[in-house]
Formats: structure tokens, sequence, C-alpha cells
């Protein structure tokens, strides 16, 4: 699981990294979501590793 926060403006970016956040969930800064890591999110987030911080964030669940 991750938790991935805009933390910078998208104002002067491209319209890709724009849509890119926008299929990530994001829109405004300091919007968190809490998203599956998987090889497709990975993807997206690398694609704007400049505007967002990533927490990787251990599943709670008891094993």
């Amino acid at each position: 699981m991750l938790i991935v926060e805009q933390v910078a403006s998208s104002i002067r970016c491209p319209s890709i990294q724009r849509a890119t956040l926008i299929g990530l969930g994001l829109n405004k800064m300091h919007r968190r979501r809490r998203l599956q890591d998987t090889p497709s999110i990975r993807g997206l987030i690398k694609k704007v590793r400049h505007l967002v911080s990533v927490i990787d964030v251990k599943s709670s669940r008891g094993n």
C-alpha cells in the first residue's frame, strides 16, 4: 500500500503530467491518496515523481 501526496503544483506542467496526476486521484496540492502498490501505479508515480511524495505503508493485517 502506498500513500501518494501531491507536493508541487501542476500549473506549468505539460498536459500529460496533469492527466497522470488526475489518474492517480490527485488534482490539488497536499491531497493524499492510498493506492495499491502495483507496477502500473509505480509507472504513473515515476512520470510525476517531481510533483509527488510517496510513503510505503506496510499492511497492518495480522498473519
